[in-house]
């Protein structure tokens, strides 16, 4: 159940902030996440962005932001812009970002900022938490002890089984059991069509309602939940339908549930023809809000 995530599954789903830091200074300060300020500050799974200073904690009052030294001219808004539209630079800066949230989630609550999150100097960034201190304090009050669980349902392609056939002809049966297949009625050939795709929209009506168990099942256990537009086939793969995407803000020490509900509806007749997948646990990314609470560069 802990797939490691696609980073366009979490970091950057969050909206990217830069500060115009051309010539400023060569070096701007990247802000991944804030903390409370007895956070331990230990990063030794993670090295933030290559070319940038040692990961550190920025104090602020009864907070403490995680942060890095970056060269600023590789972090400047035309930059950024630059690399973040190339698809293996995405990913690469993604992944640094993930990594730095995950090992300060390890050791305590901790609210992820956006991706690209840059700040003129350390002064800034103070400025920016202080004049958010409350909502940070209330944000990482909601999270301490919970994580995130992703939540997916999907129906497969062998649950809406309807091959076509060539019109006017019947389904050829075993290759060499009997005679040619015989000639239909276009009217005949007609209701085979209707009957298949009553099947379809049956067997979705059926999948619609099985995510909505899912979503009953699993919100019993959470705190929160945030419903997502569910992946198109590009993601997916042809042959799966999303149905249900939804985040999960679920305490840690009921994870054994979360497992042994999935299970339970997974081994349903009900659920036949419809996969659930689920990652986690992951940084609170869904229930933190870091975005609106970024401030100014």
């Amino acid at each position: 159940m802990n797939a490691v995530p696609h980073p366009t599954s979490a970091a950057t789903s969050m909206a990217t902030t830069s500060a115009s830091l051309q010539g400023i200074g060569s070096h701007a300060t990247y802000v991944f996440a804030v903390c409370r300020s007895d956070h331990p500050g230990a990063f030794s799974s993670a090295d933030g962005h290559p070319g940038g200073g040692p990961l550190r904690l920025l104090a602020v009052g009864s907070l403490s932001a995680v942060v890095q030294d970056v060269p600023a001219a590789e972090f400047s808004e035309t930059a950024l812009r630059e690399r973040l539209g190339d698809a293996a630079e995405l990913e690469r800066c993604a992944r640094a970002h993930h990594g730095v949230v995950t090992a300060a989630s390890a050791d305590g609550p901790t609210v992820p900022m956006p991706l690209a999150t840059l700040y003129l100097g350390d002064e800034r960034v103070r400025a920016a938490l202080g004049e958010n201190r409350e909502r940070f304090r209330l944000a990482l009050d909601r999270i301490a002890g919970r994580a995130e669980w992703a939540v997916k349902v999907h129906l497969t392609r062998a649950g809406t089984t309807a091959t076509s056939a060539a019109p006017g002809t019947r389904e050829p049966a075993d290759p060499g059991a009997g005679p040619e297949p015989r000639r239909v009625s276009g009217r005949d050939y007609l209701e085979r069509l209707r009957g298949r795709r009553h099947l379809r929209e049956q067997h979705r009506e059926n999948a619609l309602a099985a995510a909505e168990q899912v979503d009953v099942a699993v919100r019993k256990l959470a705190v929160g939940a945030v419903p997502r537009r569910p992946h198109g086939s590009e993601v997916t793969g042809k042959d799966r339908t999303q149905i249900m995407n939804t985040a999960y803000l679920i305490a840690e020490d009921r994870s054994g549930e979360l497992t042994a509900t999935i299970g339970r509806l997974r081994a349903s007749p009900e659920f036949n023809g419809i996969e659930i997948d689920v990652s986690g646990p992951w940084a609170p990314y869904s229930f933190t809000d870091g975005g609106d609470l970024a401030g100014h560069p």
